[in-house]
């Protein structure tokens, strides 16, 4: 199977990707992985959507709320993040903004002089590290193995240990499935009243069905209008699940919701 996610090759998405597929292609965005697999040019794409330290990926949310795709499968995976550059003395680290942020403490303490300079990926990051000795790039340890012109020059610069990411394997939406341990909704209201968010959540925890995220984001229309991402431990298989999103699709009659899909999580561990 053939996958598309975030590159150049030795991205924490890379890694992902590759408990997905042997034949992993790139893109430069999130958007554009999204738009490659609802237009049926890859049959998967792996794209981060929630980090346990700066919370959700705000670039997947939105490229989920304008394009159709299914979510088939949850990967986790634990993130261990490494200084590498060419020498000590360095005046820029470079990496994704998320992994700029992931170690905001450690470099603030350690560097605090140096510029922070976000690109489009860690790998990105490490890439200019290795064309530039000013440059140090943010990115897993492994990132530096086997290369002359790179070292590790810190491990572990994280903020906590517990650090990891949620990753999303889309597939075309014919792929949704109904069956799995999780189950995401995008919901438009497209209304704003009081207790419109009450109304939202109340018909899951009246069904005993345990939500585990909701996150808003702007709809884009107008100023305070906003759209709903909600996972919910439930397969889209279950009555409760069902009886649940049918009075969501009743309060949200002006607008619309959109199934992800239901999948199972798992761990992969690098």
């Amino acid at each position: 199977m053939q996958a598309v996610t975030l590159g150049p090759e030795g991205t924490y998405s890379h890694r992902a990707a590759s408990a997905v597929a042997d034949e992993v292609e790139f893109r430069e965005s999130v958007t554009a992985i999204v738009e490659a697999v609802a237009d049926g040019e890859f049959e998967r794409g792996v794209v981060p959507i929630e980090n346990s330290i700066e919370g959700s990926v705000t670039e997947t949310l939105d490229a989920l709320t304008d394009r159709e795709v299914a979510a088939v499968r949850e990967i986790v995976t634990p993130i261990r993040h490494a200084l590498l550059a060419q020498r000590d003395d360095f005046s820029v680290v470079a990496s994704h903004s998320q992994a700029l942020a992931q170690c905001r403490s450690y470099l603030e303490a350690e560097y605090p002089d140096a510029d922070l300079e976000a690109v489009a990926s860690t790998a990105r990051g490490v890439e200019h590290a290795r064309e530039n000795p000013d440059v140090a790039g943010i990115g897993h340890p492994d990132n530096a193995s086997g290369d002359d012109d790179l070292r590790v020059v810190a491990e572990g610069i994280q903020d906590r240990n517990s650090n990891a990411t949620r990753f999303f394997v889309i597939a075309p939406v014919a792929e949704q499935s109904e069956a799995g341990g999780k189950s995401s909704l995008v919901v438009y209201p497209n209304a704003n009243y009081p207790g419109l968010l009450l109304e939202l959540l109340e018909p899951f925890a009246d069904r005993d069905v345990n939500l585990t995220r909701v996150e808003s984001r702007p709809s884009g229309e107008r100023l305070g209008d906003y759209v709903f991402h909600i996972d919910f431990a439930a397969g889209l298989y279950e009555e409760r699940a069902q009886e649940a999103i049918a009075d969501v699709e009743d309060i949200a009659e002006n607008g619309w919701v959109r199934r992800l899909g239901s999948y199972d999580t798992e761990h992969v561990v690098y």
